[in-house]
């Protein structure tokens, strides 16, 4: 998609308030791709994570990307640029494809990213009245996905514009009921200036955890966020959760599930292709991924999930239903390149909860 030159700065909020709101401090550009495992063995850092980079080495990779791209019969568009960061593919899902008003509170600036950023979650339908522009560059990830889909993400946010917290205000989180973040460390200030106005306004709080590198590293201030108790629902995937209870005798997924359950009021530990299991008070569910797809992408599965379950949960749906919601979403966005979900396939995934009973989104009707 293309980045078109839109009237700047963005529009004031008008009409209904977001029904779910996501901060993203920074808006962010995805540069995905299918690459030979000979780049990633080139590149510092664990597979499958997220470590960030220099301006510098993210332009090395994009160079690099050149040589190593994997040609796809199924795909002809081997590298895709699209609008990114874990929060923007969450919110873009539940507009796009589950019709539920959201919005994205951040910055951007008025450079080739972040107008292609503006135009992609315009065109989504996503509210962006909570989106200042400021002066310097927009944030930017290259995405390496291998062979079997696997991702490996390296995110370049030096120097990248980004939302304060002193910024923030009552008025951005009037009359929303959910807040959607991801955990960094680079944004903590940002996070807590967040949870503590839109508990102030009654919004409910949902937190993913981002990264196995993110909870390994930077393991305490997470545990403040969780053990404080204003966070309402928690997204862990299998390796996130395992960094969670590092040390502890017992690091399997129904440990960790059951960790931030005494935090939580709703926990969520998605397991890929073994499905995800949840809980919410005494009720626990293990519900299975959807069909035997290879993925062709990973990117977003986490995301989309989110997407699926938070509908699920605005909808007053029960807790297994939530999740298999989710996990029909989050099976859709990897039938294609980067995290989000292509016109066809939201087709796909409506046809798949027709086929299994589930409340289909008033959108595709």
């Amino acid at each position: 998609m293309g980045a078109e030159v839109l009237p700047f700065p963005l529009p004031k909020k008008q009409g209904q308030a977001p029904l779910i709101l996501g901060l993203q401090p920074s808006a962010l550009v995805d540069h995905v791709a299918k690459v030979d495992c000979s780049l990633l063995d080139q590149i510092p850092g664990e597979r499958g994570g997220s470590q960030p980079v220099g301006i510098e080495e993210l332009q090395h990779l994009l160079n690099e990307l050149k040589t190593h791209i994997l040609p796809s019969p199924d795909d002809p568009s081997p590298m895709k640029t699209i609008a990114g960061g874990s929060v923007a593919n969450t919110i873009r899902g539940l507009t796009a494809g589950f019709g539920i008003t959201s919005g994205i509170i951040g910055a951007y600036a008025d450079d080739e990213q972040g107008r292609l950023f503006v135009h992609n979650m315009t065109y989504n339908g996503v509210n962006l009245s909570g989106l200042k522009m400021k002066q310097g560059p927009t944030a930017q990830c290259v995405c390496l996905v291998d062979a079997f889909g696997n991702r490996t993400m390296r995110p370049c946010l030096s120097n990248a514009v980004k939302l304060q917290a002193d910024e923030l205000t009552r008025e951005d989180f009037r009359d929303s009921k959910w807040l959607v973040m991801r955990y960094a460390v680079h944004n903590l200030e940002v996070i807590r200036a967040a949870i503590r106005i839109a508990k102030q306004e009654g919004v409910c709080i949902s937190l993913d955890l981002a990264s196995f590198e993110m909870v390994r590293n930077f393991k305490s201030p997470l545990l403040e966020l969780l053990e404080s108790g204003d966070i309402d629902l928690c997204f862990a995937n299998e390796d996130e959760a395992k960094e969670l209870l590092r040390g502890e005798q017992n690091t399997d997924p129904e440990a960790a599930l059951n960790f931030l359950a005494k935090h939580c009021q709703w926990a969520v530990v998605t397991l890929g292709s073994n499905g995800c299991i949840a809980k919410h008070g005494k009720e626990v569910v293990r519900v299975p991924a959807i069909g035997e797809m290879k993925a062709i992408d990973a990117t977003g599965a986490g995301d989309l999930f989110a997407s699926g379950f938070l509908f699920g949960l605005v909808k007053g749906l029960p807790l297994e239903e939530c999740c298999k919601i989710g996990s029909c979403s989050g099976g859709t966005v990897i039938r294609s390149l980067g995290g989000e979900v292509t016109p066809e396939n939201w087709q796909w995934m409506y046809k798949h909860m027709k086929v299994k009973g589930l409340l289909v989104p008033e959108i595709c009707q």
